[in-house]
Formats: structure tokens, C-alpha cells, sequence
């Protein structure tokens, strides 16, 4: 293709197709190697030799026990110490009364208690539900009250945004607040360092036994909400299976580049490899910060590197101090290391991935990466929180190769092109139509939603909503999203949630909000609206009502005003691409 990046003559690419690299991996008593499992009913294709539950996740952790795990600002944490941390509280739970099934929230910014928190829930085989530390405390509200939790961990600015719901709340029965001064106010609210201390006294706590709790690989883990078309979030039951089949899929996706290349596999035992370091700037309430950052992490001893928040230079001297070799997330980060004028002053040599997803990226993204890092392999993926994050991923040469593809199902996973008309048709590659995907990763369905349940998950199947193509070798190309959502940095914003607060203001008598192209964020939310006869409200005063029921990342950038009702087509839909003309003339928002 005319993106395509000219591998060197002296080393072909590939001298291995997909499908022999996959059966070489996959093959019995090869190290990804896969069997079948009846999961519901469902015949489905999972790892072998993945860990069984997240119980094993963290026993394989203790194998480490002297590496450091979690480093923030001044604190670090071994992984002893994070063990150590963690079976402390997961006691204090127990103590607490939390059974089996019990539902406790997480819901801070990225500091190592929220790990700690949530492998103690784990621990007690919780029901573990992080919830978006962005919300509002109305969202979190809703978040607390649909998964009925009983136990919520947060830090002080989540306790001040929730204060004025907790009365709201009666069945939250206890709530732990990190790095809290006082505790004060509602009775229910208890200092989390009163039950482990400090970070860098975590080793000092004593060495507890693993509470005994039964746990089966299809036993409930998570709830992780994505927001809905219906307004509302929808809560996706992942099982511990769900959560720890990623494992499998993050270390197969660079070993088969390596076959692809005609080169040795790389020491594939985390005991004897070299220790892997990530800079974690993804949230780790979502998918891929949990799922596909820091359960891996934690299970084969790599370190976690935690930001208060993204900052560009900072960032740099963090990878040059702590040898950083991992970072991404989305775009935008790979964007400003990229772009940043001090970049020169920093040693980033230790970088060998750059990695994002969960919003557009350009092909040109993929070439400015393997010409600003040379030593790093660029590194794309798609999936959804339905599909606990990674479910196809794209590196190195092959992703050179093909800038505008998402890359390739993990062997585990099946993916299908479907007739959005006829949803039996499966069509041939090269077709677009809707992409629906089976697999390990795939979980249960949405907590308390059975109706939505029983509309996206179908025998074994999750349809995507998303537009796509597959060509002859497997590779997979999102076309457009079926569902009326767009993508901010990452951010899932689905229009109609937005589109409905903008119609609760009285001034508004019509709403649509439009996807607007960012260099960096791949995209952002603008709105396009019709005012009530006499309506007198401006840009401002409407941005000011959605940023006061909404998450920040959800209040558009920009209000355009229709001197009519906004365009429909026959059914009556509104004609969202007549409305991007109304800020195709400003251009390319940086």
C-alpha cells in the first residue's frame, strides 16, 4: 500500500506468514498453547497456560518478591510490600464482613492504594468495580447505587465530589479514603492509611496468610462501566478468565514478531528476562490500564511507573530516571513526546514501545514514531471494555506495514464481518460490514441489563457496533462506528448522553453532538443546537450546563447555533453529517 514503510532488503518481512507463527505458539506444549473450554454453554478457545483466576495472578507476583513493582513521586513499593499491603486490607475486608460476590468500588486517580485495593477485593473474591475517578459526584452516584456496593475505596478528592450523595447511598456501608488527613463527617468514611500505613512502610506490615476463598475461572470479577446509548452506563461483568486471558494475548503479539522475522524467540520466563518497565499513564479504571497494563505487570514482575497526571516533560525525565520501557496509551501521549522542544535534553533510549489505542490515530503517527525512537517498536490495538481491552494488536514491522489496520485477533480470539442488514450473513474478506468477536476475553453481559444483554451478546458472540473490514490475513480495519459514539483521548462519549442534558436546559429545543478531528486526541465532542423561540442562552452558558451534570472530558469544545430545526432523513434521524459543515470552515482543531 502506498502508507507501507520499506523494511530493509537484507531482512525480508515477513519470512513467516500469521497463521504459521500463531500454530507454532499455539501448538501442544508450545508456551501459548490452546484448548477448548464449554464457557456457557459456548464452545471457546482459551490459553492453556494462562493463570487460572487473578488469585494466581498475585501468587505469581510473590515471585518477585524484591523487585520494585509500583513507583509514585517519592514512594516505591516492592512487591513484597504491595503483598503485604494487600492482604492486610483483604483481612480488614473479611473483618468488615465483605462475602464472596460483595461489590467494592475503586475509585481513585492512579496512586499505588489503588492496586492495593483492588487485589484485596480480589483476595475476598469481591465483585471489584473502578469507577470513573472523572465522573461527577451525581455519576459516581449512579455507579455506586447500580452495582450495589458495599465497600468503596477512594482518595480525598473523590470524597469531597461524592459528599453531597452519600446520603444517597444506604447500602454503601463503609468507605476508605487514601491520603486523607482527617477523617470527619460521614461516619462511614475511615482513613485507609489507618489499616496499611504509609507506602513506604508497606514493608514493615506483617506477613499475612491469603484468605480462603474458593475461586473457579468463571467466577465474577469485575464491573467495569462503558456508557450506554440509552445515557445510562451499562456495566460489563467481566469473570477472573476475562481479566487474565489478556496475559496470554500481551506476550503472544511480540513473540510472533519475532517468528515473522526470522529471528529466536526472546527468554519468554519473566524469572530470567530482564524486568520490563511501564510508564502507566492510562487510567487504570479502564480496561487497558487494568487489564492490559496492570494485571500482565503484576503477573510476570514488571514495574509500574504512576503520574499524578499526563505532562509531556515530566514524563521524559520519569523515563530517563527510572529506564522506562513502555509507555503509551493513547495518541495524544505519543504525539507530545514526539513534538515536545526538550525532548533532545532527555535520554529515551530505554524506550522499546510505544503503544496506544481507544481513539484515531494517522498513519503518518506510526512512521514519526520508528524515525523519533528507532529502538522502539510502534504498537497499536483495538478492543472495548466488552472485551476486558486488547483484542487485536498490531507491532513492530507489520504494523509499519499496515498504519490504518488494527492488527490481527489474538489465536484465542475469532472475529467475523456480519451483514448489519442480516446479521447471519458472514461476509467474505475485504467486506465491510459489522464486526462481531468471540473469545476468552468477551465477558457475561451487563450487570442488571438483560434486555441489553440479550442484544449484544448473542451465542457466545458480542456485536461491536463498529464498521469494519477484514483482509485475506486476518487483519482488521475499523471503518466507522455503527453505534452513535465518539472517542476523546480514549474517552468513550456516547452522543446521547451529552444530547440529553443539552436538551434538559429550557433555551434548547433541538441537540446533536458531532466528533470534531483533533491532531492529538483523535477527536472532540462539538454540539450543534437549536434554541426555543425567545431562547437567549450563549456558548458559555450551555458548555457551563453540561460541565456541571457531566465529566470534563464530556462538555463540548465548541457550540455552533442552527437557525432551525436541526436536518433529518426520512426516519427522522438528524443528519450529523450535515452538521460537521458547520465547523468544517474553522479546520483541524490542535
Amino acid at each position: 500500500m502506498s502508507d507501507a514503510v520499506n523494511v530493509p532488503e537484507s531482512k525480508p518481512w515477513p519470512v513467516m506468514s500469521l497463521a504459521e507463527a500463531h500454530a507454532r505458539l499455539t501448538a501442544p506444549g508450545a508456551p501459548f498453547e490452546i484448548e477448548e473450554k464449554v464457557i456457557r454453554g459456548v464452545r471457546t478457545r482459551t490459553w492453556k497456560n494462562a493463570p487460572p483466576t487473578l488469585r494466581d495472578v498475585f501468587l505469581n507476583g510473590l515471585r518477585f518478591r524484591e523487585r520494585e513493582f509500583l513507583v509514585y513521586e517519592d514512594d516505591r513499593a516492592t512487591f513484597d510490600s504491595f503483598a503485604r499491603a494487600t492482604l492486610t486490607l483483604a483481612h480488614r475486608l473479611l473483618a468488615d464482613g465483605v462475602k464472596k460476590g460483595d461489590r467494592v468500588a475503586v475509585i481513585m486517580r492512579n496512586l499505588p492504594e489503588w492496586p492495593v485495593a483492588f487485589w484485596a477485593g480480589q483476595r475476598v473474591g469481591a465483585i471489584v468495580t473502578p469507577l470513573n475517578a472523572w465522573w461527577t459526584g451525581a455519576e459516581l452516584e449512579y455507579g455506586l447505587a447500580d452495582s450495589g456496593t458495599k465497600v468503596a475505596f477512594v482518595d480525598d478528592e473523590r470524597l469531597e465530589r461524592l459528599g453531597p450523595h452519600l446520603k444517597a447511598l444506604p447500602d454503601l456501608q463503609r468507605i476508605y479514603v487514601a491520603r486523607l488527613h482527617e477523617a470527619g463527617g460521614d461516619g462511614r468514611c475511615h482513613r485507609l492509611e489507618d489499616v496499611i500505613g504509609k507506602v513506604n512502610d508497606w514493608g514493615k506490615l506483617p506477613e499475612l496468610a491469603l484468605p480462603d476463598v474458593p475461586l473457579d475461572p468463571e467466577d465474577d470479577a469485575t464491573i467495569l462501566y462503558t456508557s450506554g446509548t440509552t445515557g445510562k452506563p451499562k456495566g460489563a461483568l467481566g469473570t477472573h478468565r476475562n481479566m487474565t486471558s489478556n496475559i496470554g494475548a500481551s506476550g503472544i503479539s511480540a513473540a510472533r514478531n519475532f517468528l515473522r522475522a526470522g529471528d529466536p524467540l526472546p527468554e519468554l520466563d519473566p524469572t530470567k528476562a530482564p524486568q520490563r518497565v511501564g510508564l502507566l499513564v492510562v487510567p487504570m479504571f479502564h480496561a487497558t490500564g487494568l487489564s492490559a497494563t496492570l494485571s500482565p505487570s503484576l503477573n510476570s514482575g514488571g514495574k509500574l511507573v504512576l503520574m499524578r497526571r499526563w505532562d509531556a516533560e515530566p514524563a521524559m525525565r520519569l523515563i530517563e530516571r527510572e529506564k522506562v520501557s513502555s509507555t503509551g496509551g493513547v495518541p495524544t501521549i505519543a504525539w507530545q513526546l514526539i513534538e515536545h522542544p526538550a525532548r533532545a535534553k532527555y535520554d529515551l533510549s530505554s524506550l522499546m514501545s510505544v503503544a496506544y489505542g481507544g481513539a484515531p490515530s494517522a498513519p503518518e503517527l506510526v512512521r514519526k514514531i520508528a524515525e523519533v525512537f528507532p529502538g522502539s517498536a510502534p504498537g497499536n490495538g483495538w478492543g472495548m471494555t466488552e472485551t476486558t481491552a486488547t483484542f487485536t494488536s498490531h507491532l513492530g514491522p507489520d504494523y509499519l506495514n499496515r498504519p490504518d489496520s488494527a492488527g490481527p485477533a489474538a489465536p484465542v480470539g475469532e472475529m467475523q464481518i456480519r451483514d448489519p442488514a442480516n446479521a447471519k450473513t458472514v461476509l467474505r474478506p475485504g467486506e465491510v460490514g459489522e464486526l462481531w468477536v468471540k473469545g476468552p476475553q468477551v465477558v457475561k453481559g451487563y450487570w442488571n441489563k438483560p434486555e441489553a444483554t440479550a442484544e449484544t451478546f448473542v451465542d457466545g458472540w458480542l456485536r461491536t457496533g463498529d464498521l469494519a473490514r477484514i483482509d485475506e490475513e486476518g487483519f482488521l480495519f475499523i471503518i466507522d462506528r455503527a453505534k452513535d459514539m465518539l472517542i476523546r483521548g480514549g474517552e468513550n462519549i456516547y452522543c446521547v448522553e451529552v444530547e440529553n442534558v443539552l436538551y434538559d436546559h429550557p433555551d434548547v429545543m433541538d441537540a446533536a453532538l458531532v466528533g470534531v478531528p483533533h491532531k492529538t486526541l483523535g477527536e472532540e465532542p462539538a454540539a450543534v443546537v437549536h434554541l426555543r423561540p425567545g431562547g437567549t442562552a450563549t456558548e458559555a452558558e450551555l458548555r457551563q450546563w453540561v460541565r456541571d451534570r457531566l465529566a470534563a472530558f464530556k462538555v463540548p469544545v465548541k457550540i455552533a447555533f442552527w437557525p432551525e430545526t436541526l436536518p433529518r432523513n426520512a426516519n427522522g434521524k438528524i443528519l450529523k453529517v450535515e452538521l460537521k459543515k458547520a465547523f468544517a470552515m474553522e479546520g483541524e482543531t490542535t
